[in-house]
């Protein structure tokens, strides 16, 4: 009997030897967190001193409201029944999506809080800015937010998914992987434990 739960335990043990080496070579990295900053780096609009004279109504619906001033001038991002909308605080009319230019000079005044991560913007797509360091930035115009992700988020990201047997990109078949992953963790354990009492 014990030595069937020692090859038990072998082969258990076998199968885990990939998972577990992913464990520890991730979880070193997700004790130092070498390169979190910047990868997960909280790209803001620079804002600016408000107009002393500032005054407006809020309109019917709107649940809350901030009033800002960016290089683009002042804006209204208020939450409402449909959702984040974006206003303009003299016709209270919502602000459509801004030109290229308008998005240049919004980002690279951003920009200037870590110009060594964002660069200079090579390219602008719709609502998506690229860097000549590579950075991508997502712009939620109703929001007057900005999501940013570089090659060093990709590779963090990446790490996170080995971590947790995320290897196939199919949500089903990682999750099965998992659960074995935890099953097979368990058996080793138990075994392990059991073969100690044994010999003892």
């Amino acid at each position: 009997m014990s030595l069937a739960i020692r090859k038990l335990h072998r082969l258990a043990g076998t199968i885990l030897i990939l998972p577990m080496l992913g464990w520890i070579v991730t979880g070193l990295v997700f004790f130092i967190k070498p390169g979190y900053s910047d990868a997960y780096d909280t790209l803001v609009p620079k804002t600016y001193e408000l107009d002393q004279h500032v005054s407006f109504t809020p309109l019917s619906g709107w649940k809350e409201f901030r009033y800002v001033t960016t290089i683009l001038g002042d804006h209204i991002i208020a939450r409402t029944n449909d959702g984040w909308r974006h206003f303009d605080p003299v016709t209270l009319q919502e602000r459509s999506f801004p030109s290229k230019d308008d998005l240049y000079r919004l980002l690279t005044d951003a920009f200037a809080s870590n110009p060594e991560r964002y660069g200079n913007i090579s390219s602008i797509a719709g609502d998506t800015v690229f860097t000549d360091t590579g950075v991508e930035i997502i712009i939620d115009w109703s929001r007057l937010s900005f999501q940013q992700r570089g090659p060093d988020t990709d590779r963090i990201d990446f790490l996170y998914r080995i971590h947790y047997l995320q290897w196939t990109n199919n949500k089903s078949l990682d999750r099965v992987l998992g659960l074995m992953g935890l099953a097979l963790l368990g058996i080793l354990t138990l075994l392990g434990i059991r073969l100690v009492i044994k010999s003892s």
